[in-house]
């Protein structure tokens, strides 16, 4: 938490919402001083209970972070270079270390053989299969190289990576045979991957991303993906009674072609000349995919929820109304708490939710971390 940016009303806020007493009379250096000593007093009381610990970085909005603290893990360092993401971390887990700042200016060296998990949604746009694929080649690539450097340096017990299905698929599978070689370069972990896909985990939506995960040789650690679940959701089990809360807007337009659409539908259940006017060009090149103008249905699973909720290519409308999902609902759907908060703009916040590992699937895969860990297949959350 980079708390020399705030100003004194902004650091008093924190003291109480921190439960911090005596601090009313302080100056911003003393307050600065009482915020730092308690959270690192917390996070050595948690570490004192032999709990495991963790570290995230490009933690985005927190699907992962939340997921891993719900099944037992305790996070020593909180990271993203987003302001909006940072404030949501601070804002939900008050007593984490956040710091806001790019992965090339983070201080690491403390935390050298004492974290048991380090994590991160490395940033995936370029793996990402609508985008040009470039790979490690791409700037934003070169964090994926940086993350790997981290591992070195920290040497933690098991490392988790999460990308976007692309990657498996990507120059025909040397991408991730490239970072597999690179994680592996000193032989020192079991680095396997696994492509899951949400909906078996108790979320519902489709969502597939890969989570390459590595156990330390010496340590003994034997890491087992979860299984699927013998139960799914679908948006019936999440979309009723939703709190209120912003939600982005159809043109007039669009609101009446919707009205035309069934739940699971698209635009091939238009009439035949709307769908000419509506999809032009790409009507005569056979049309276009089947997320464009798509209505989702309460009796499925929710398409992925992407960054924005309205796109004319990936369509993600309401089952029962002519509007997009609302923020509440977009968080839901990412099995989120109604009371995890977010900060930022109605956009920033969509974008924060999108880009989330589902808390749910977070939690299933941090429960099995955590047995290994303990060498312990009884630990249920």
């Amino acid at each position: 938490m980079n708390l020399s940016t705030k100003n004194k009303n902004e650091l008093l806020k924190n003291c109480k919402e921190l439960n911090i007493k005596g601090y009313s009379s302080k100056n911003k250096n003393e307050l600065i001083d009482m915020i730092e000593n308690h959270i690192k007093k917390s996070t050595e009381n948690n570490i004192d209970k032999k709990q495991p610990t963790f570290i995230e970085v490009c933690a985005g909005g927190g699907g992962l972070s939340s997921g891993l603290i719900k099944a037992g893990f305790i996070p020593l360092l909180l990271n993203d270079n987003n302001k909006n993401c940072c404030d949501t971390l601070q804002l939900n887990h008050k007593d984490a270390n956040v710091i806001c700042c790019s992965m090339d200016d983070l201080d690491i060296s403390k935390y050298i053989g004492k974290t048991d998990l380090l994590t991160g949604g490395v940033p995936c746009q370029s793996f990402s299969q609508a985008g040009l694929r470039k790979g490690l080649d791409d700037p934003r690539g070169e964090l994926m190289i940086k993350f790997i450097d981290m591992i070195k340096i920290i040497k933690p017990k098991i490392f988790m990576i999460e990308n976007v299905k692309g990657l498996i698929t990507h120059e025909s599978g040397k991408t991730i045979n490239d970072i597999i070689n690179l994680l592996n370069e000193n032989n020192k972990y079991n680095v396997v991957y696994k492509l899951l896909n949400s909906f078996d985990y108790n979320v519902p939506q489709k969502r597939e991303r890969v989570f390459i995960i590595g156990t330390l040789k010496n340590e003994n650690i034997f890491f087992n993906y979860p299984d699927k679940n013998n139960t799914f959701k679908v948006l019936n089990d999440v979309l009723n009674n939703v709190p209120e809360s912003p939600c982005s807007k159809y043109s007039n337009d669009k609101i009446e072609l919707f009205k035309l659409i069934p739940q699971g539908g698209c635009w091939i259940n238009l009439p035949e000349e709307l769908q000419k006017e509506y999809l032009g060009k790409s009507y005569e090149s056979g049309g276009g995919k089947r997320g464009i103008l798509h209505r989702l249905s309460m009796s499925k699973p929710s398409l992925t929820l992407l960054c924005t909720p309205s796109q004319k290519q990936t369509e993600r409308c309401h089952p029962l109304e002519e509007r997009p999902l609302s923020i509440r609902e977009y968080a839901r759907i990412q099995t989120f708490d109604d009371n995890y908060k977010f900060v930022g703009s109605i956009a920033s916040q969509y974008k924060q939710i999108g880009n989330a590992v589902p808390v749910e699937l977070a939690k299933q895969i941090g429960v099995n971390l955590y047995n290994c860990l303990k060498n312990d297949n009884t630990h249920i959350v």
